[in-house]
């Protein structure tokens, strides 16, 4: 019994370091996700509101997700110092909880992809359509336009049947130099396509979301599928424990 126990007890202790590797690990991806939520929250706001027809409480998932990662990333780390075989159970079924969340996340993400795609298409048309120059919609717009150098949903023409343009002509948000641009020049029919970005924004938007979907789809199974590994390690480990623990008795 005594060498079968001093046989166990540097696997332990290796199955151990492993694990609170990575715990480390998974609490610096709730930090991850906690961040992410909080810049969706508070700097892509805007954004989000073209995506989504209506309000999306992404962010705040991101937000919960993340703060619940850390809470079990640290409670990982302590039932793995403590050599808890309960608590090591408790955190291998949070992460399979984790895994199947994010699998699930992953795979509609990528299958409906199409779809969010033709939800930006209808909702950036409105938000060009009814652009005021002062509600979120109307500052994300000018955002977009600004930051992706484009103008309008397909093209500048986009702006022709806006409530906008009778009066203001485009917005200085289309000007693809702003210093040789101005209110008179954007009123001009004939002067403003002249001045102004000609590629629309939903192509390149588009075109992003088709180039990174693959990618992001493809991270997004891995962090998943890394899951598997913690769930290994803790049921490993619980398990060398017990029987430690029994051989002791």
């Amino acid at each position: 019994m005594a060498s079968r126990r001093m046989e166990t007890k540097p696997v332990i202790t290796c199955l151990k370091t492993l694990l609170i590797v990575y715990s480390f690990v998974f609490w610096i991806t709730g930090a991850v996700l906690l961040a992410v939520g909080l810049w969706g929250k508070f700097i892509l706001g805007p954004y989000i509101s073209l995506i989504a027809e209506n309000s999306t409480n992404a962010p705040y998932v991101l937000i919960g997700t993340g703060t619940t990662i850390i809470v079990f990333g640290l409670f990982g780390c302590f039932a793995t110092c403590r050599g808890s075989p309960w608590m090591l159970k408790l955190y291998a079924m949070f992460l399979s909880l984790v895994f199947l969340a994010e699998l699930v996340a992953g795979i509609s993400g990528f299958v409906f992809r199409h779809e969010i795609k033709g939800t930006f298409l209808r909702t950036y048309n409105e938000a060009v359509q009814n652009y005021n120059t002062r509600d979120e919609r109307s500052i994300a717009v000018d955002k977009v336009q600004r930051s992706l150098r484009c103008c309008g949903v397909l093209n500048y023409t986009s702006w022709f049947s806006s409530v906008y343009y009778p009066v203001n002509g485009l917005p200085p948000s289309c000007c693809a130099n702003s210093s040789d641009c101005n209110a008179s020049d954007l009123r001009n029919a004939t002067i403003a396509p002249t001045k102004v970005y000609q590629q629309g924004c939903y192509e390149l938007v588009t075109t992003f979301i088709e180039t990174n979907m693959g990618i992001i789809a493809g991270v997004t199974f891995g962090i998943a599928f890394s899951q598997l590994i913690g769930m290994l390690l803790a049921c490993c480990l619980s398990r060398f424990i017990t029987a430690n623990q029994y051989e002791m008795v």
